[in-house]
């Protein structure tokens, strides 16, 4: 259990990492709802405060903290997570790596039986029986981890634009120009200190977002205490069907500038592997939500009063005159902030695509000690930088990038919501009724939603749509090429037959000495250790086929990483050896402290089998024992090479 101290600290850093997006969102949704749809009256007002107040509370809310964050893959967070978790329960994975060995990793858990065990056995069954759904459902997440990509780059574009668009307010001089030129300066900037690591900076930061949001709720009380306290009728749902009613398709426009509040709820879900539930709960609900609302109360209260023109910086003309630059430089630290919230999303996302085989390998930096899921990925990060300067510099006002983030979060939320459904079928085994009730309900919503951002993409957010059809092309085909080939070594692998008919010339000169054979077949021999024994003069006494393997599990026990069996006969000192990893797993760089582990494994595997031909035996002696143990004497030479004692050459 954490002390008090560790809680609080726990608690800044969640607020640094995760509630920075959805944090800055005051910034910019009201200006951009009011582009659409241009305010009336007063009444406009509540209609439009009253659909924040409400996407608030159940996107974020009721969607993402209270359910979401569960469907969690053993602390790990995003749509990759959720496609392994599906991955684990039904073998809808394609490719054909599986092994029945996978199945008894202690952090397979198998559940009781129950009486949604006949329908998810159903599901399970299905899944497993249709390429087709296989196919869709690797698209679903492609398209999804796409999206949160995408998201990666738009966000930063749009919260530091939107904060530093407030000098505007205060000095009229400030053209357009000037506002990009200083945003990227801003971007560049936040994307160098981003190898400091997550804990750094989210120590560093945590304090500042604490005292962002204390700003919010400040500027909202004083703006309700001095304009209109009566704004607080918005909580009534019916505003929200004046709001419709009133002004028909342009409130039907202004819902995807009202999407912008719920910005940052699947960055709570991909940074998950950065904080616990509990913590990121906690936080939203007592701290995050209520500072919230009462910052979009506060900007409603003053515009009830102040219609002409407001409009278009709604926030920082609503604060006080008294505090406009401590706030202004404050909600530049937060939009800086809050960029680095999916940005560190993205990271986890692409971690674990490559991990199952959907992305290119790129170099990993691990920037904690303590923590293994705080990564930096170097190429990824100032990937995103070009992204981000591409789009401030091609869009000419946040209204565009505004369209572009709204694209991009739904494209991401509706994949969510369907995988959620999936395992809430398959793996919770809810009540039917809870499952379509959730699946209606906010996938509804949500292409609700959708249906009003189609509209703007003609306004720029196409391209951001060509960005995540580009990456999702990347997964699509490295994934694919990855299955064609394992399938191809499948196809050329050696037949045990011929291998037995080779057999005597296995043993025709055996040096002494282990080989590691590294290649990807989970089963089988690979068809180049065929090439080393028709073209080498001499192969080593003991040969292992080493296949680098990663399991739909977030981590797999030091204890079980390797898992060994022979290959032919026992004479042929032939041993197949996977070494699982789960997509949470750091792989060790020291190669020498790998291959010692691999051997000690394998010392282990051999004292048992002697120990249980001894007992076998009845307690006679027994020379096979003698010779299997004798290839559990290893050491490491100096230079780093492994090499075995009292190896027999084999005649």
């Amino acid at each position: 259990d954490l002390g008090i101290a560790r809680r609080i600290i726990h608690a800044f850093q969640t607020l640094g990492v995760v509630f920075g997006d959805v944090g800055t969102s005051p910034l910019y949704t009201f200006s951009v709802m009011f582009s659409k749809a241009p305010i009336k009256g007063d009444e406009d007002v509540i209609g439009a405060l009253s659909l924040v107040l409400y996407t608030l509370l159940l996107v974020p809310l009721v969607k993402y903290v209270l359910i979401v964050l569960w469907a969690n893959d053993d602390g790990e967070g995003g749509t990759f997570a959720l496609y392994s978790l599906i991955c684990r329960h039904a073998k809808v994975s394609l490719l054909p790596n599986q092994l029945p060995s996978d199945t008894r990793i202690s952090n397979f858990i198998l559940k009781l039986p129950s009486p949604e065990l006949e329908r998810s056995l159903k599901i399970k069954e299905r899944l497993e029986a249709s390429l087709t759904l296989k196919k869709l459902l690797l698209m679903l997440v492609l398209a999804g981890t796409s999206m949160v990509i995408a998201d990666g780059v738009v966000t930063p574009a749009m919260s530091v634009m939107s904060a530093v668009g407030g000098l505007k307010v205060g000095v009229a001089a400030i053209e357009q120009d000037e506002v990009v030129m200083i945003s990227v300066t801003f971007l560049v900037i936040l994307f160098s200190v981003q190898k400091f690591g997550t804990s750094q900076v989210g120590l560093a930061v945590g304090p500042a977002l604490f005292i962002w949001f204390c700003s919010l709720a400040g500027i909202g009380i004083y703006n309700l205490i001095k304009y209109d306290a009566s704004v607080l009728r918005a909580f009534n749902p019916v505003h929200i069907y004046l709001y419709f009613k009133r002004n028909s398709v342009n409130a039907w426009y202004a819902l995807g500038g009202c999407l912008l509040c719920a910005t940052g709820s699947e960055a709570m879900f991909a940074d998950l592997c950065y904080f616990s539930v509990r913590s990121i709960q906690l936080t939203f609900v007592f701290l995050v939500l209520p500072c919230l609302l009462l910052g979009y109360l506060g900007q409603a209260a003053y515009l009830t009063g102040n219609l002409n023109g407001a409009e278009k910086h709604p926030f920082f003309l609503s604060i006080p005159s008294g505090i406009f630059w401590p706030v202004l430089l404050i909600a530049n630290i937060a939009a800086l902030i809050a960029s680095r919230a999916m940005t560190t999303a993205t990271f986890s996302c692409i971690k674990q695509s490559s991990n199952l085989g959907c992305f290119p390998r790129l170099k990993i930096i691990h920037t904690s000690k303590r923590l293994m899921g705080q990564i930096y990925i170097p190429v990824i990060n100032w990937f995103l930088l070009v992204g981000c300067l591409v789009l401030v510099c091609s869009m000419s006002s946040i209204n565009e990038i505004g369209n572009a983030y709204g694209i991009a979060e739904l494209g991401v939320m509706m994949m969510t919501t369907i995988l959620v459904t999936i395992v809430m079928l398959l793996i919770w085994r809810l009540n039917i009724i809870i499952v379509l009730s959730f699946v209606v309900f906010f996938l509804g919503l949500e292409l609700t939603f959708f249906s009003s951002v189609l509209w703007s993409v003609t306004d720029g957010s196409w391209v951001i749509l060509v960005f995540a059809v580009i990456m999702f092309v990347i997964m699509y085909i490295w994934n694919y090429g990855s299955k064609l080939k394992y399938e191809t070594e499948v196809e050329r692998k050696l037949p045990m037959d011929l291998m037995r008919e080779i057999g005597c010339n296995l043993g025709t000169i055996r040096a002494p000495g282990i080989g590691l054979l590294y290649n990807e077949l989970a089963k089988g021999v690979p068809a180049i250790f065929g090439h080393f024994i028709t073209t080498l003069p001499a192969i080593h006494s003991m040969v292992i086929f080493v296949c680098i393997k990663y399991v739909p599990v977030p981590v797999v026990p030091q204890n079980e990483r390797f898992f060994f069996r022979r290959v032919c006969p026992k004479s042929y000192h032939l041993f197949r050896c996977i070494a699982r990893y789960g997509y949470k797993d750091v792989r060790k760089e020291n190669h020498q402290a790998f291959e010692q582990l691999l051997i000690e494994s394998l010392e282990k595997l051999i004292r048992r089998e002697a120990q249980q031909r001894q007992l076998e035996s009845d307690g006679d002696e027994d020379a096979d024992s003698e010779e299997d143990t004798s290839f559990s004497r290893v050491l490491v030479d100096p230079n780093g090479s492994v090499y075995s004692l009292g190896v027999p050459l084999l005649a």
